[in-house]
């Protein structure tokens, strides 16, 4: 299997439709044991019977966009009950609403500098706290989420789309840094899922239909498939992968039309 006996950690996780949970299924199936941080001490019980299934994982409360130390305490006790872990899956993205129903020239300062800071700096900080904490074994992978409206233009998607540049501007960047003690970073782009954050998106149903009629493989993919797609970067048979947006979305990103 191809993570037998890693340790991955997975931050924000949500429900059993999120993109999140399809990577956690498949790090597991393929051996791995989970670690995971979840949103608001409110979300414990719904958390902890979601990956039940998931025999020997543990979830920690962790607001990735929060203060330094924060996260910094939340990632020693990680450490110090788990071990060192064999790679991170940042899985956590946030716009406010009125941002995505907007225009984007009306994004407002602090709804801009909130999509960065959640979306793609709690990236960064995770990585510097993991380095700095000493959580690493030898040939981590870290992965990251991002979307196609990182570099087009989708309606709806606005901010968001600012959020996932910096997000894969941040991938090469730290790619670089950490390429130096062998630990690859890389960004999975997904298609379009039916998730909880994609209900914000205005529209949303129109955008499913077009991957499906304009895609190369003409379909929708599932979470299960970007979650191979993850467990495959996060595993030693893309040890020569690095600072790259690997696309999981039908190949609906090469057409021009």
């Amino acid at each position: 299997m191809l993570l037998q006996d890693k340790k991955i950690l997975i931050m924000g996780i949500r429900n059993k439709w999120s993109i999140a949970y399809g990577i956690a299924k498949s790090a597991y199936d393929n051996g791995a044991k989970l670690i995971f941080t979840y949103m608001g001490e409110e979300n414990k019980d719904k958390i902890e019977a979601l990956i039940a299934e998931f025999e020997g994982s543990k979830a920690y409360v962790c607001d990735a966009a929060s203060e330094d130390e924060v996260v910094r305490a939340v990632f020693s006790k990680i450490k110090e009950e788990n071990g060192k872990i064999d790679g991170i899956v940042h899985a956590i993205a946030h716009a406010n609403t009125e941002d995505l129903h907007n225009d984007f020239i009306y994004t407002s300062k602090e709804g801009y500098a909130h999509a960065i800071d959640v979306s793609a700096y709690s990236f960064v900080l995770a990585a510097r706290m993991a380095k700095e904490l000493d959580m690493f074994n030898e040939n981590a992978s870290l992965v990251t989420l991002t979307y196609h409206g990182s570099t087009k233009v989708l309606d709806g998607y606005n901010v968001m789309g600012a959020a996932k540049a910096a997000l894969e501007a941040s991938v090469r960047y730290l790619a670089e840094n950490m390429g130096k003690e062998g630990m690859r970073v890389n960004a999975v782009s997904a298609g379009p899922i039916k998730t909880l954050s994609a209900k914000g998106i205005k529209d949303f149903s129109s955008v499913l239909t077009v991957v499906e009629e304009k895609s190369p493989l003409h379909r929708n993919v599932t979470t299960t498939q970007v979650g191979n797609v993850a467990a495959f970067l996060l595993s030693e048979m893309s040890d020569a992968i690095t600072g790259q947006v690997i696309y999981a979305d039908s190949g609906y990103n090469i057409m021009g039309v």
